[in-house]
């Protein structure tokens, strides 16, 4: 499905980032690592990269991934793409940051077993940034899958990260213009939270 979906000339959520990374910035600090978790054609990835982070990214879909390394040389920074179905990812490694944007492809069984990943793969001290939609996406149908049990909420992500320093957790409408994958007023969440050392 998801080779299908990237499989076209054009960037399906364009090439800029998430304006949740752009709001949060400050967070993207030179020198740290970054994991990109379901990255997409790159356009989060290739941006943590112009902030000085050294990026490892997470994709399955090998067309996606092509147009992430053109998006990458275009900019002149170097991602390291892997391509992996996160949801049989062993998580091997560890990061001063893991980002999850707009992962919202699985649901609540799958998602636990991708954030206990995620979560192994947060160094001690490190952060977790997660950015997606509310069960109120499902009235604007602008972007996301058409399945409320896929949504974020407050207590999802409060039950999901217990004994972690919520660091934000704010819910809000945004007109969203990414690309044609997401296009139009959204209901968001975003997330971030430090885990314990």
């Amino acid at each position: 499905m998801w080779e299908d979906r990237f499989n076209t000339p054009d960037y399906v959520f364009g090439t800029e980032p998430a304006q949740f990374l752009r709001d949060h910035r400050a967070w993207l600090e030179p020198g740290k690592t970054a994991l990109s978790v379901a990255d997409g054609e790159g356009r989060n990835s290739v941006f943590m990269a112009q902030c000085g982070m050294a990026v490892t990214a997470l994709e399955y879909a090998p067309s996606a991934i092509a147009k992430a390394r053109r998006l990458a040389e275009a900019r002149g920074v170097t991602v390291e793409f892997r391509q992996a179905d996160v949801l049989a990812h062993d998580w091997p490694e560890t990061y001063d940051l893991v980002a999850g944007i707009f992962i919202q492809f699985v649901g609540p069984d799958d998602r636990r077993r991708l954030f206990d990943g995620m979560k192994r793969s947060v160094r001690p001290g490190g952060l977790i940034m997660l950015h997606g939609y509310t069960p109120k996406q499902l009235d604007y149908g602008t972007g996301g899958p058409p399945f409320a049990e896929n949504m974020y909420t407050d207590a999802i992500l409060r039950g999901l990260f217990p004994g972690w320093e919520v660091l934000e957790l704010r819910a809000y409408d945004r007109e969203v213009q990414e690309g044609r994958g997401h296009s139009g007023m959204s209901a968001l969440l975003d997330f971030i939270a430090r885990k314990p050392a």
